[in-house]
């Protein structure tokens, strides 16, 4: 009956698809946000024993009053147009598996599958990365809804407590500050917690609905009534037991483990030792089609203290008398203390090391010489950084033109300008330069403490700098000269600005190479 009404009226259905709103206001966002599921309203339905179970809803289903975990034929009564799909445990599963690898790799090292439908991250140490909690929960909720996914995020102490307040809480986005876990769990529902469905059933004849419920309970009746592992659940949610995560490995690292009967501290015996392992590590990189490019040996003492020698290779390899030799030159930076009881051998970085093409008997042409073994043994000996290449970079300005590469890269293409074979990392000043501006090379300079007498001379050679760098190179010159001095020695010399403008630089001089 109407209020203060004569007469009763026919009430529209309750759960009729409300008419869409055909002007601007909220409806209109509403809309928007519900466009993939304009059409129908659509559940998800599983097989679970004799009865389809419903495993997911549209939001559109959901404010109609369908929810997870009701039957199928219940639902299809209430909504007559309501589109019903199969579920698919194993796709959404391997979603889950694919976001939680590129967590490992781009967010937090310590990733894992919650549940059926989310995420774990361990966040300890990595937030300020990206601006702080706040930020990296509205960058990981732009991210999903980049990939066609509605998402809560919860960040708390527990994993218990961000389970339960992403599924549960009261914002789609929440951060809850440390300690305060007993305060935001105590509103939430019993299935927060991730019980057995005979707990909750247990639960619900004793009139417990909330998790507040829980707390005055003592542990004893409490753990008769519903169970040990609901006890255990609300512990690990408030912090007072601690919850380990299994997380996901990007990559599952080839290693070759020995524990050893009784302690050794020998050279040779250690030696020994790492030759069993590579016979255990090469087999496995053989069947996976990878090289080692770096291994890592780690030798666990009686004390509880731990060796670590690493070695690099030029190239992927699986060559297990090269890794040796390799090993042998590090042998004496091991310090066994009063003995090594294991070793590990891990090859943290590897490549694939495909099968490659090599000349018959009857091919005459010479091939090059295989250098990598002789730049690892080289290398070995003068430490990783004593062998490298020149590579060229896009540079007008000659210090930033020059890089360092791996000694079995091929360099690229050289310029065309004649430059120095030992170029300074930085430009050295010159002193008592005697010079004719603004076109003639200096007739005499001193440099490091000695006085040169210039008898032959070669430009200028006029490079501009960089002025998309920094302001201060917009109007930057260098002359370049070629000279030689009077006891046969050459140098590349250079005078900044070019003696018209004041503002093109003070008209020092400097040594940037030598020649020869």
């Amino acid at each position: 009956m109407r209020e203060l009404g004569r007469r009763s009226e026919a009430a529209a259905p309750v759960f009729r698809t409300l008419r869409a709103d055909d002007g601007g206001g909220a409806g209109a966002g509403v809309a928007v946000d519900m466009a993939p599921w304009a059409a129908k309203p659509t559940i998800l339905v599983a097989r679970t024993g004799q009865r389809d179970i419903v495993t997911a809803t549209c939001p559109h289903a959901l404010d109609l009053g369908l929810a997870p975990g009701m039957a199928a034929a219940h639902a299809r009564a209430l909504v007559s147009d309501l589109e019903v799909l199969d579920a698919d445990p194993v796709g959404d599963r391997g979603w889950l598996d694919r976001l939680a690898l590129h967590a490992a790799r781009y967010w937090t090292p310590t990733a894992a599958v919650s549940g059926s439908d989310g995420l774990w991250l361990d966040l300890s140490g990595t937030t300020h990365l990206f601006g702080g909690e706040e930020r990296f929960a509205a960058r990981l909720l732009c991210f999903l809804k980049r990939l066609g996914f509605t998402a809560r995020v919860a960040i708390a102490g527990t994993p218990g407590s961000a389970y339960a307040l992403a599924r549960y809480g009261p914002a789609t986005s929440l951060i809850l500050p440390e300690g305060r876990e007993g305060e935001a769990l105590a509103p939430l529902p019993l299935a927060a917690l991730r019980l057995a469905p005979e707990a909750l059933a247990a639960a619900a004849r004793f009139g417990i609905e909330r998790i507040a419920d829980l707390y005055p309970m003592p542990r004893g009746p409490l753990a008769r009534r519903l169970g040990r592992a609901a006890v255990e659940r609300l512990d690990q949610a408030r912090g007072f037991v601690p919850e380990p995560i299994i997380p996901v490995v990007p990559f599952e690292m080839p290693e070759a483990r020995r524990s050893l009967l009784e302690p050794i501290g020998t050279a040779e015996a250690i030696e020994q030792v790492i030759s069993d392992l590579l016979d255990d590590l090469v087999p496995a990189l053989r069947e996976r089609g990878l090289g080692a490019r770096s291994l890592v040996l780690r030798c666990d003492r009686l004390d509880m203290g731990e060796q670590l020698v690493t070695v690099g290779t030029a190239r992927a390899t699986r060559d297990a008398k090269h890794l040796l030799r390799l090993f042998k030159l590090r042998v004496d930076r091991i310090e066994p203390g009063l003995g090594i009881e294991a070793m590990v051998l891990t090859a943290p970085q590897v490549e694939s090391l495909a099968p490659e093409t090599i000349g018959t008997a009857l091919d005459t042409s010479r091939q090059a010489p295989d250098l990598a073994p002789l730049v690892d043994a080289l290398a070995g000996r003068g430490g990783e950084g004593a062998l490298f290449r020149l590579g060229a970079l896009e540079s007008d300005v000659p210090e930033r033109a020059i890089t360092r590469a791996g000694p079995l890269t091929k360099p690229d293409g050289w310029p065309a300008w004649a430059r120095p074979i030992r170029m300074l990392a930085r430009p050295e000043a010159l002193s008592g330069v005697v010079a004719l501006l603004p076109d003639h090379p200096p007739r005499r300079f001193a440099w490091r403490g000695r006085s040169y007498a210039v008898v032959a001379g070669d430009g200028p050679e006029r490079i501009h700098g960089e002025w998309w760098r920094r302001p201060g190179e917009m109007w930057a010159v260098r002359d370049y000269f070629r000279v030689e001095a009077e006891s046969g020695e050459r140098f590349w010399l250079f005078r900044r600005g070019d003696a018209i403008t004041g503002n093109t630089g003070d008209l020092s001089w400097y040594m940037h190479g030598v020649f020869g």
